[in-house]
């Protein structure tokens, strides 16, 4: 009878046992579900949280610090470039006009922002061009010398101004000559001379094209200098043309900082 009295009185104790374990269980799970759901930090990376979610944050920052900063680069080097215009406009050579001689006989073809200007006329029959490019201008603050050999002479020539010029004579057929020139002040160097054909081969490229200019008889020289002079290449011609490239070497510098200025505008 004790025997059977304490079985029962186990199976109470342990069932209640079992019954306050599931309490605990149920009441822990309730817990945790009104806990706010947590996740690692590697969790917000997952497939579940696109990456993009998180970088924006730090692209946004990183593009505005770029924005920020190409902004300010622009305002310094616009307020730079407002300061050399000014400089420029202030200059008297970019509205100056250069007073063509009396008695100049080319046509001049000058187009606004171009490097070159083109001077046409016609001669007895010839047709005579000339392509002038901007000067080389020598303030004479420090004169060096420029050295020329010729003819086992070395002449010594003090730092000028200068414009580099080609000279072509063409003749009715098609035939010319084509003269490489400098043109200091009042004086007009021949540095070389080379003839031309109307015709594009092969054989053209490869014709004998004579000596050096330097290398010919004085005399030839002169008579070739007398040549250009006659066709209009004279001492006048490159005094003005000196003048010309010079105001247009201001104007067109002008014209490219103003052009460049709209650009980092835009």
């Amino acid at each position: 009878m004790a025997m059977a009295l304490f079985a029962v009185v186990g199976r109470a104790t342990s069932t209640r046992a079992i019954l306050a374990g599931r309490a605990v269980s149920r009441t822990s799970r309730i817990q945790r579900s009104f806990l706010p759901r947590t996740k690692p930090f590697w969790g917000l990376l997952s497939r579940e949280t696109p990456c993009y979610r998180i970088r924006l944050p730090f692209n946004s920052v990183a593009t505005f610090t770029s924005v920020a900063n190409t902004s300010s680069s622009d305002g310094d080097l616009l307020r730079v470039m407002e300061e050399e215009i000014k400089c420029a406009e202030e200059c008297d050579e970019h509205d100056r006009v250069a007073d063509i001689p009396e008695g100049f006989p080319f046509e001049i073809q000058d187009k606004k922002g171009m490097n070159t200007i083109t001077l046409k006329r016609n001669y007895h029959g010839e047709s005579i061009e000339v392509l002038i490019s901007m000067p080389s201008i020598v303030t004479g603050e420090d004169p060096e010398n420029d050295r020329r050999v010729g003819d086992e002479e070395e002449r010594e020539r003090p730092s000028q101004s200068s414009i580099p010029l080609i000279v072509n004579v063409t003749k009715n057929e098609g035939h010319g000559l084509e003269f490489c020139c400098t043109a200091y002040p009042d004086e007009l160097v021949i540095d070389s001379m080379s003839f031309r054909e109307n015709k594009e081969s092969d054989e053209e490229m490869l014709a004998y094209e004579g000596p050096d200019f330097s290398d010919l008889d004085e005399n030839l020289q002169k008579s070739f200098h007398k040549y250009l002079e006659m066709r209009g290449i004279s001492a006048m011609t490159t005094n003005f043309l000196h003048e010309y490239m010079i105001n247009k070497d201001s104007c067109e510098y002008l014209f490219w900082l103003m052009n460049l200025k709209k650009l980092i505008e835009k």
